[in-house]
């Protein structure tokens, strides 16, 4: 089965996101806009009840922290992404950083770039037709994140929540 831990933004984040999802995100479908703390696992659900008694320490110990984006971005030349960056606080590297290191930390592929996904699988036109009309889009825009999520993909491909944990001391 296959885990994930996320952050879910604001619904007003999500439908600014998903205004450019819709057209340009093949996952549109499949998971709300997200900032991924923990990339996709295999686990079982035994594992997966640990998990969670770790992250709801974590929680406890994390507080409340602003997250703020203020413009579109691209991972290119490594993969046609194109996303909404999100600022790197010390709160939101500290909070990756633990979850990372109790949930079995597999070195990952590429290093934390805090960020919500916008487009991808895109070809190498459809990525620059699209990076190049949206980069100089501006946005402004930040929020007080206060959970977090444990996700599990269904069998048809979506995730769901498994269990969300509230930052700071309940």
């Amino acid at each position: 089965m296959k885990f994930g831990v996320v952050i879910f933004p604001s619904k007003q984040l999500q439908d600014i996101v998903n205004s450019y999802r819709k057209r340009y995100d093949p996952h549109y479908a499949l998971i709300p806009p997200h900032l991924t703390l923990k990339h996709a696992f295999e686990a079982t659900e035994e594992d997966a009840k640990n998990f969670a008694d770790k992250l709801r320490n974590i929680a406890s110990n994390t507080s409340p922290f602003s997250l703020k984006t203020t413009k579109i971005s691209s991972f290119k030349p490594v993969n046609n992404v194109i996303y909404f960056k999100v600022d790197p606080t010390n709160e939101l590297n500290n909070l990756h950083a633990e979850i990372n290191r109790e949930l079995n930390d597999q070195k990952t592929e590429y290093a934390f770039v805090p960020h919500i996904t916008i487009g991808q699988k895109l070809s190498n036109d459809e990525h620059s037709d699209i990076f190049g009309s949206l980069r100089m889009t501006k946005i402004d825009h930040e929020e007080t994140i206060e959970r977090f999520h444990l996700l599990y993909q269904l069998e048809n491909e979506s995730w769901t929540v498994y269990e969300t944990f509230r930052l700071g001391k309940e």
